[in-house]
């Protein structure tokens, strides 16, 4: 018998309707499974007390017959988005005991629509990293397990993607500024939209990187992907980027039916070294769009390969700019100081202590590639690399191309601690399929596809339009249907 806390967003939402479920029912299966999760590192920062208040609230909002598709749903929170009286620290302990007297934008609108926060969730320190080993709380960890070996959920919202792989809630909040939604879901077997560039706004979001962030939602399926995805979108004045456009019916839009529509396969995505499962997985992905008639379009995106070295010169320059402003002087740590210590000593020591070390490697290389002599040398290099790229893409669309698929990540989930301790370019590589997305600032989605030789799942990735996300999501919808995924990890924490 399934368990609530088991449930999608969508039968859980239609449960809720009927009558057949309490949103205080639901909201404590969530609570009663996060609570024996300890063991995934998970949720750092649990809000029972805030959950059972919205969920009583959700449940009256019920009773009178107008509530919105996320009213009563239980989600998870990344610790990214500023939650106002909760604890939000980017997972860094340079912003530890920091409870913003705001709440974001996006859980704002979750709110209003009378979702359930069940609590905040791990992820690599500012969303700096792939495998969640970055971040100041340890690691969460994949609920898929191979013989003894713990292996990451990926990266940045590693634990957004392992709640809700784990059913400890019913979706989750993430952010991707290189592919940190797309790869952690295809590390767990779940879904996860990174929508086009200014379709959410990223108003309270702590910034990593301004100009690629963006937030979105990580769920159990396509469906709930778009049901979640309609209630964060949306225009926001408070918001430069934000995107003035109306929010189209995103479940309207899974209709299943893509025939004539053509899918680019793009050649440079077939790398050397790639492993022969990818490959497969890539071929299979292929053939079910196609039996589901759609047209295979071979195309090419000729500045791929610059993707990855351009996005870690702007990247991290952009963070530079954006961490400057932890200092230690108005709000998170400040570091104890010694008699005769002044200001700049002030700002040392604080950063040393609050900045891990994925963090400080990021702000020393930004800050090196804006610094005179080698800005234009490196950074408006790699900003006219990121026009070229643009323009592939917009190539691509403009000769009729509907979606691009892709694999989603290079490999499965590897064991934690196997790259800890390596080369940071070995680690830098998990997004080389999914940085030129963000680059385009186009939407892409991660969908999980099938199992590799031990068990462990695999997505592919389908890119859309700019402000395409339905007919993105419909092209996944019917790739979800096809490949038919309902692998679940075994229960083991």
């Amino acid at each position: 018998m399934t368990s609530p806390n088991e449930l999608t967003i969508a039968a859980a939402r239609d449960a809720l309707r009927a009558g057949d479920l309490s949103a205080v029912d639901l909201t404590m299966a969530c609570l009663t499974a996060i609570d024996a999760s300890d063991g995934l590192n998970a949720f750092v920062h649990k809000t029972p007390d805030i959950a059972l208040d919205q969920a009583r609230a959700a449940d009256a909002r019920l009773r009178q017959g107008d509530a919105p598709d996320l009213c009563g749903i239980p989600l998870g929170i990344k610790d990214l988005f500023c939650t106002r009286g909760v604890p939000s620290q980017a997972a860094s302990n340079i912003l530890r005991g920091f409870r913003p007297e705001y709440e974001s934008t996006v859980t704002t609108r979750l709110f209003e629509a009378g979702a359930v926060m069940l609590g905040k969730l791990n992820m690599d320190e500012f969303a700096m990293g792939s495998s969640n080993e970055t971040s100041a709380y340890g690691n969460a960890v994949n609920p898929w397990k191979v013989d003894d070996r713990r292996l990451t959920p990926g990266g940045s919202s590693g634990g957004s993607a392992a709640a809700v792989a784990a059913d400890l809630c019913l979706g989750a909040t993430g952010t991707d500024t290189g592919g940190s939604i797309r790869q952690p879901a295809a590390f767990t077997g779940i879904t996860g939209i990174k929508p086009t560039y200014g379709r959410v706004s990223r108003w309270g979001i702590v910034a990593f990187a301004s100009s690629l962030d963006q937030a979105g939602p990580m769920t159990k399926s396509v469906r709930d992907a778009a049901i979640f995805l309609a209630a964060m979108a949306g225009h926001d004045p408070k918001d430069s980027t934000s995107a003035d456009l109306a929010v189209p019916d995103f479940e309207a839009a899974l209709t299943g039916d893509i025939r004539g529509q053509k899918i680019g396969i793009p050649r440079e995505y077939r790398m050397d070294g790639m492993p022969a499962e990818i490959e497969k997985l890539w071929a299979e992905g292929i053939a079910m769009m196609q039996d589901a008639g759609a047209r295979i379009v071979d195309i090419s995106l000729p500045h791929t390969r610059y993707a990855l070295p351009a996005y870690y010169v702007i990247a991290p320059a952009e963070a530079s700019s954006n961490l400057a402003r932890y200092d230690g002087v108005r709000y998170g740590h400040r570091a104890k100081l010694a008699q005769g210590d002044g200001i700049t000593e002030m700002y040392e020591k604080t950063r040393a202590e609050g900045f891990g070390a994925e963090v400080q490697r990021r702000i020393l290389l930004g800050t090196y590639v804006l610094s005179a002599g080698f800005y234009d040398a490196y950074y408006n290099r790699a900003r006219k690399v990121r026009a070229l790229i643009k323009r592939d893409f917009e190539n691509a669309f403009a000769a009729g191309i509907d979606t691009i698929l892709t694999p989603a990540t290079p490999t499965s989930a590897f064991g934690l601690g196997e790259m800890a301790n390596a080369d940071p370019v070995e680690m830098y590589l998990n997004d080389v399929f999914t940085v030129t997305v963000n680059l385009a600032g186009l939407p892409g989605i991660a969908v999980p596809v099938g199992l590799d030789s031990k068990g462990l799942p695999l997505g592919l990735q389908l890119i859309g339009r700019p402000w395409d996300e339905a007919g993105l999501l419909n092209h996944a919808y019917v790739l979800e249907r096809a490949a038919g995924f309902v692998a679940k990890p075994a229960k083991w924490w």
